[in-house]
């Protein structure tokens, strides 16, 4: 199996609703959104995926997150914008990209700080 894995940051504020601590208050975190990407063959580059296709599916999210506030932002004006829904929203719009190939997104990871992450993979 091989694996790619593309880092994007971007820094943005939010709160968690109805936490019963701290992060109920508006405050910020230079996030880092990790995206690996599997598959068992290589195209005919050499390639499980081009990084560009990851960091292109990236790009709009990472332009309308950064420095914005995120409880204003669709969907997290909704749901609770914590590391784990980043996560699992950044997997969905990637796997979206990524389409139907031999490449699947196998993980995404978001890091609100250098030693907390939260990560979503597939059953």
């Amino acid at each position: 199996m091989y694996e790619v894995t593309v880092e994007q940051p971007f820094s943005a504020a939010h709160y968690l609703k109805d936490y019963p601590g701290k992060c109920a208050n508006v405050h910020g975190h230079n996030y880092r959104v990790q995206v690996t990407v599997e598959g068992e063959d290589l195209d005919q580059l050499g390639m499980v995926v081009e990084f560009e296709v990851i960091k292109q599916a990236l790009k709009p999210w990472m332009d309308k997150f950064d420095h914005g506030f995120l409880n204003e932002i669709p969907p997290f004006d909704m749901v609770n914008p914590s590391a784990e829904n980043l996560a699992k929203f950044f997997y969905d719009e990637v796997a979206r990209a990524i389409g139907e190939s031999t490449a699947r997104v196998c993980c995404v990871r978001v890091f609100e700080t250098e030693k907390c992450s939260a990560a979503y993979r597939p059953k």
